[in-house]
């Protein structure tokens, strides 16, 4: 997956560019789809800026094999996100759950 396709698989679903993250709470990684977007104008992040970050995030996901896990929470979602409610996915990583996972 591409920082494009994961963009255009969330303006295809909700019709804006949603900004994404990937958040640890506990012993679980999540992806989720915050309520900021890149059409807003007090959006932080220009659109190159965006772009790279989504790559980055998209990265990710391919390097864990969790792309069609991704692709299913957004495509299933029923929920959008708004102010203050991102929209969460939680992503199995499998064995390597772990290597994510560091207490400090």
């Amino acid at each position: 997956m591409t920082g494009k396709e994961l963009q255009a698989l969330i303006f295809n679903k909700w019709g804006c560019s949603y900004d994404v993250q990937i958040l640890r709470i506990k012993d679980r990684i999540y992806f989720q789809v915050m309520w900021k977007y890149l059409e807003q104008n007090s959006f932080p992040l220009s659109s190159e800026q965006y772009d790279q970050h989504l790559q980055q995030i998209a990265t990710y996901l391919t390097e864990w094999g969790v792309v069609n896990q991704v692709q299913v929470g957004i495509l299933e979602a029923k929920s959008r996100p708004r102010l203050g409610k991102a929209v969460s996915i939680f992503l199995d990583l499998g064995d390597r759950t772990s290597e994510w996972i560091i207490d400090n």
